[in-house]
């Protein structure tokens, strides 16, 4: 029998999407500006990246306490504490601008990261809303908010950076608007509340769920598909400029690295549902050390271009694949903790990776970062294949045991 999404169902994805696209944009626009408004406002140069280290660091502390937050109160309670704290920050930021304090503006981005501790959550509610056979279409059709990001995020960096006569005042207002409006979107969420099972019903030891293959399996895909993505994208504007291309080159390289990141969920759902989870992530590793491959090959801005586009294509399979994955891996009491523990894992090894990128670059050269990113895609695939070599996930998931 054929099910489909239920009416309600179709709006909640529509706003979730919208909201991860408006949080995504808001996200890229901090990121994309705070190090030059640190370069202004630092008297100490070196740290002018530190805004940017603070909304990492505010998403990476967030992410605990917000799923046990949405456990509590609901996941539009929760999305909407997140919308707020987004407004708040970057009217913080605004202020910190037209002040010059650059200690406010570290707060305003840190502040502005704590949302991102909420909206990292978007794709687990689209998918604990639905019956289970169409939870990898709902996480995979969220992320296509993400196209919002790729298509108006740099873009409207560009168009707001001058718009006032302080230098970069309208960025940051443009940003309270977009979390202003994620607010009122979410109004019209409608996701039950947590039922008593899920918010007092008993619970697994932590290690016994971590202990699952499937788990494993779930989290090794997510995490090295953002931890692999974010040292090389981190890096390529970097590199980019360093072979004397123009930042108009490797913002095309970037934007279209950010569409095949999520252009690619419009169908990937379908294809997790037709030839597997654990086959679909396969794909998205091969893809990142294929990416890899290609960016060994030259440095020549049509050579940037391809690798990117593979890279963000291989992310979005296996990342995609990971968080179908890991819904099968805890009971409804045990949503809250496993969430939040795989996503702190993915959020710690994006700043991680993001942190060590630049270095390593400078230090070892561009070539350094795909020679580590191919053994790691190819590592990961030999340990799933071993925990999956018996086809032990086909059989039985947390649900059913």
């Amino acid at each position: 029998m054929h099910i489909k999404f239920q009416p309600q169902d179709k709006k909640n994805i529509f706003i979730l999407a919208v909201c991860q696209g408006l949080s995504t944009s808001d996200k890229s626009i901090m990121i994309l500006i705070s190090g030059l408004v640190g370069v202004v406002l630092a008297e100490d140069k070196s740290l002018a990246t530190l805004p940017v280290t603070a909304t990492w660091l505010g998403a990476l502390l967030m992410t605990v306490p917000a799923s046990f937050v949405m456990k509590w109160t609901g996941r539009k309670i929760g999305f909407q504490i997140g919308a707020t704290l987004s407004l708040f920050g970057a009217l913080l930021a605004s202020y910190a601008i037209w002040s010059s304090s650059f200690i406010l503006l570290l707060a305003g981005t840190f502040i502005s990261g704590l949302s991102g501790g909420f909206s990292q959550f978007f794709r687990f509610a689209a998918a604990d809303s639905v019956v289970p056979s169409l939870k990898p279409q709902a996480i995979s059709l969220v992320l296509t908010g993400g196209i919002i990001a790729a298509l108006i995020g740099p873009k409207l960096a560009h168009w707001t950076t001058d718009l006032f006569t302080v230098a970069f005042l309208g960025a940051y207002l443009t940003q309270a608007l977009m979390a202003v409006l994620s607010f009122f979107m979410l109004i019209f969420l409608k996701i039950p509340k947590p039922t008593q099972e899920e918010v007092y019903g008993y619970t697994r030891p932590m290690l016994t769920i971590i202990a699952q293959p499937i788990f494993i399996i779930a989290l090794l895909a997510s995490v090295m598909a953002y931890g692999i993505m974010s040292l090389i994208m981190t890096a390529t504007p970097l590199a980019m400029n360093g072979c004397g291309f123009g930042l108009s080159d490797s913002a095309m390289v970037i934007q279209w690295h950010l569409i095949a990141m999520f252009v690619p969920s419009f169908f990937t759902g379908n294809i997790i549902k037709k030839f597997g989870t654990v086959r679909v992530i396969y794909c998205g590793l091969l893809l990142l050390a294929c990416s890899s491959v290609i960016a060994l090959n030259g440095l020549m801005v049509e050579i940037f271009f391809i690798a990117l586009f593979m890279l963000g294509l291989g992310w979005n399979f296996a990342f995609v694949g990971g968080s179908t994955l890991l819904t099968e891996s805890y009971r409804p009491a045990e949503k809250a903790k496993v969430q939040a523990f795989n996503d702190l894992f993915v959020m710690s090894c994006v700043a991680i990776s993001s942190a060590l990128s630049g270095g390593l670059l400078y230090k070892l050269g561009w070539d350094s970062l795909h020679w580590l990113a191919i053994p790691l895609s190819l590592f990961t695939i030999l340990i799933i294949y071993f925990l999956n070599k018996d086809d032990l996930l086909m059989v039985k998931s947390a649900q059913q045991s």
